[in-house]
């Protein structure tokens, strides 16, 4: 976040990070490219070890994440993370 502007840096579909005046609702990981909950307990954890913050990113939607190139956590949307799985192997593209 940009104090001076109170901006928050997202990620856009195009994998670009852009300025919004609203909070991202999905926080990611740029190097795994997996998205999920700001609340989820991995992320939480990872972010407790240290060095995870600096991959994070942060989207405004799901369905941003996902054009991204992101998959679902499994820890914290399993849901959807087991519909990505059977998705992909059924040999389609998943959406949310």
């Amino acid at each position: 976040m940009n104090d001076a502007m109170n901006t928050y840096t997202l990620l856009g579909a195009d994998g670009h990070p852009y300025q919004s005046p609203v909070k991202g609702e999905w926080g990611g990981h740029r190097g795994s490219k997996i998205y999920g909950r700001l609340d989820c307990p991995a992320a939480l954890r990872a972010i407790a070890r240290g060095g995870y913050v600096r991959h994070r990113v942060f989207f405004a939607d799901e369905a941003t994440a996902v054009a991204a190139g992101f998959r679902p956590c499994g820890a914290c949307c399993e849901d959807r993370h087991q519909r990505w799985k059977t998705t992909r192997e059924n040999g389609r593209q998943w959406t949310p």
